[in-house]
C-alpha cells in the first residue's frame, strides 16, 4: 500500500486544468429567443414529459444533452417533469411499439389541456427504418396527434432548442 502511494506523490496530478467551455452564439441566441416567448406567453416555465416509445435511445442521449452545462435548457425555462400531469408538453422518440402503444395514449390523456406534442427524430417523424410493422406502430401520429416534428437522426439539441421555439411560434 505504501508502494502505491509513494507512486501517486511520485506521479502527481494527471488530470487536465479546467477550461472555460466556448460560448457559441448560435445556442445562445436561440435560447434567449425561447427564453423571451417562455416568458411572454408561458410565465416563465414550460414543462416537459418525455417519452421513449420505441426508440434506440439515441434521441434520449441528444435530450438528455440539453440538460448539459453546454446547452442548460433549463436556463431559458424549459424543465423536464415526470408526470403527465405537470407536463405541457410531450415530446415523443421512437417509432411506437405495440407495447407502448397503450403507454404512450395514456400518457397523452392524462396531461392537461392545453397541450402539445413533439414527435422527435426520423423515427418518430415516420416510423424511421422500422415503418408498421406485427411489432411497430410506426410514427407517433399514427397514435396520438402531433403538433410539431423535429427531423434528424438522431437531431442536434441544438435543433431540439429550435424545434420547441417553432412549436411556440405556431401557439
Amino acid at each position: 500500500m505504501l508502494s502505491l502511494y509513494g507512486k501517486i506523490i511520485k506521479t502527481g496530478m494527471l488530470t487536465e486544468k479546467l477550461l472555460k467551455l466556448p460560448e457559441d452564439q448560435s445556442v445562445i441566441h436561440a435560447g434567449q429567443t425561447l427564453k423571451a416567448v417562455i416568458d411572454k406567453s408561458f410565465q416563465g416555465s414550460v414543462a416537459i414529459r418525455q417519452v421513449d416509445a420505441g426508440s434506440c435511445n439515441g434521441c434520449e442521449l441528444e435530450i438528455h444533452a440539453l440538460n448539459n452545462v453546454y446547452y442548460d435548457i433549463e436556463r431559458y425555462g424549459v424543465h423536464f417533469v415526470a408526470s403527465p400531469r405537470h407536463a405541457d408538453i410531450l415530446m415523443a422518440t421512437g417509432p411506437v411499439s405495440r407495447h407502448m402503444e397503450a403507454a404512450l395514449r395514456r400518457t397523452y390523456e392524462a396531461m392537461a389541456n392545453p397541450k402539445w406534442v413533439i414527435a422527435v427524430g426520423d423515427c418518430g417523424a415516420c416510423g424511421g427504418e422500422f415503418g408498421i410493422s406485427y411489432a411497430s406502430r410506426g410514427a407517433i401520429n399514427n397514435i396520438i396527434p402531433v403538433d410539431i416534428v423535429i427531423n434528424g437522426c438522431p437531431p442536434a439539441p441544438i435543433d431540439l432548442m429550435r424545434g420547441i421555439l417553432n412549436l411556440f411560434s405556431t401557439v
